[in-house]
């Protein structure tokens, strides 16, 4: 680029590096979701075409950017997690969270009408805000992961609870609101039980779980303290490789099918078997794929 006297104006930008070597986490939200569920007729408590849009969504952030190792979402939120070795736009934080947001609201607009085909989009259309926040260890980033899908336990349980009173039950918001004060878990599941009959356990995992995203591989085997050394940061460091891997491990991941799932991500069994969310080192994928 030529200089010219006006190129001194961009000594006003400035850098805003994450902190190196630690996780980050992008999370978006959705702005004025509440009006917006009102003006589409989401269904309450949960509406399965919007979570599934949601997660539509999710998968093609996640395929544009491989850097991203897991992502996780409940309701209008989610959260992409890049590995701490990424060096994705020198880790600028303005850069990372305006792909991450653009990309998922272009993906949620583009497939409105796959998951609402009844209901065209009109202004003001969807859209998402986003932060950037760094970890500095595996422990903390999967405190961070567990906190999110204990909200969408309790959050769910809650609403269930909550809009069976009114839907089934004949109460207004207020009254609703006034049972349900002061309630334990245990309360609000013998409510549902003994009053509407519905057994809690039995809903859609999807529900109670919130979603999980990442790439595919084959399975390991836990191994004792193997599994468990595993877990701690070091399985997270980054690798010395050369250029021919890094080629060959960005073809594995691009071979890798992208999973939606409902699972419990709090225990240490979904990690164990897959050490590769945290290494950021591709497994093997499965021969049917």
């Amino acid at each position: 680029m030529a200089n010219s006297k006006f190129e001194y104006v961009r000594n006003f930008e400035l850098p805003d590096p994450l902190l190196p070597n630690t996780w980050v986490v992008v999370r978006i939200d959705g702005r004025a979701f509440t009006k917006m569920c009102a003006k589409y007729g989401f269904e309450k408590p949960n509406d399965r075409r919007a979570l599934d849009l949601m997660n539509t969504a999710a998968k093609a952030v996640v395929a544009e950017l491989p850097e991203i190792t897991i992502a996780y979402g409940i309701s209008d939120e989610y959260s992409f997690v890049f590995h701490k070795s990424c060096n994705l736009f020198d880790r600028r934080a303005s850069k990372l969270v305006s792909t991450v947001v653009s990309t998922f609201t272009a993906s949620y607009v583009h497939a409105w009408t796959h998951h609402f085909p009844n209901t065209p989009l009109t202004s003001p259309l969807p859209s998402f805000d986003g932060r950037a926040v760094c970890y500095p260890s595996v422990q903390n980033l999967r405190d961070y992961l567990s906190w999110r899908q204990a909200d969408c336990h309790i959050n769910n349980l809650y609403n269930t609870t909550f809009w069976a009173l009114i839907q089934l039950g004949g109460l207004d918001n207020k009254e609703a609101e006034k049972a349900l004060a002061g309630t334990l878990a245990a309360d609000k599941n013998e409510i549902l039980f003994s009053r509407f009959g519905i057994n809690y356990n039995n809903e859609p995992e999807i529900f109670k779980k919130g979603s999980v995203v990442f790439r595919d591989y084959e399975l390991v085997e836990p191994d004792g303290e193997q599994q468990v050394a595993a877990a701690v940061d070091n399985l997270a460091e980054p690798v010395k490789q050369s250029k021919s891997q890094t080629e060959n491990d960005k073809k594995r991941r691009a071979k890798a099918k992208i999973l939606v799932t409902h699972m419990d991500i709090i225990k240490d069994d979904f990690w164990d078997r897959r050490p590769w969310i945290l290494s950021n080192k591709p497994g093997k994928v499965p021969k049917e794929m």
